[in-house]
């Protein structure tokens, strides 16, 4: 089954939602859907090597899915890659926990013998968030001269169509 929207989620108001326990009367989550995210960080170890450094950072409210985290990942680590030959520090920010719920409704021609209404509303847990806040870190890249700041600020600018909530690229060269 496909996912919903994600425009369904990101902008809501929400506490997080994870409370997970082995003791089966302890846990309000049944069921938690699978990790997406392989890597937080990725390129060299080092990060003192770099002296350029661009961050993306949230400018308000959002739920930023696994799956938005995880394509972003692939996408920036493969033209970096590309580009860079391994000469660059990529890290993740956000760790998505908060687990997103669905009660799923049936609408059209005779849904409403199919449907049970208000019984079982809480929803069955779909996917993983993270939850951000303005001024929250997402990405870091350090790349090591001026001519790789420019290619990393077009990536950058590429990649913000796949997230939920407006962004910025902070800069800092640390000479």
């Amino acid at each position: 089954m496909a996912l919903r929207k994600a425009n369904s989620y990101s902008k809501k108001k929400v506490g997080p939602f994870t409370r997970k326990s082995s003791v089966k009367n302890k846990a309000y989550i049944k069921t938690v859907p699978p990790k997406i995210i392989t890597k937080f960080s990725m390129g060299k170890d080092d990060l003192s090597k770099f002296k350029h450094r661009l961050t993306l950072v949230s400018c308000e409210n959002a739920q930023l899915r696994q799956n938005a985290i995880e394509s972003c990942r692939q996408y920036l680590h493969k033209e970096l890659d590309e580009k860079f030959m391994n000469q660059y520090f990529f890290k993740i920010f956000p760790y998505p926990h908060h687990i997103q719920r669905e009660n799923r409704m049936i609408t059209g021609a005779g849904a409403d013998r199919m449907q049970t209404g208000m019984q079982l509303s809480f929803g069955v847990s779909m996917n993983i968030a993270a939850i951000l806040k303005p001024e929250d870190k997402i990405f870091l890249i350090a790349v090591p001269n001026e001519k790789a700041v420019i290619f990393t600020r077009e990536i950058l600018n590429k990649i913000k169509s796949k997230l939920p909530c407006r962004t910025r690229i902070d800069y800092k060269f640390l000479g």
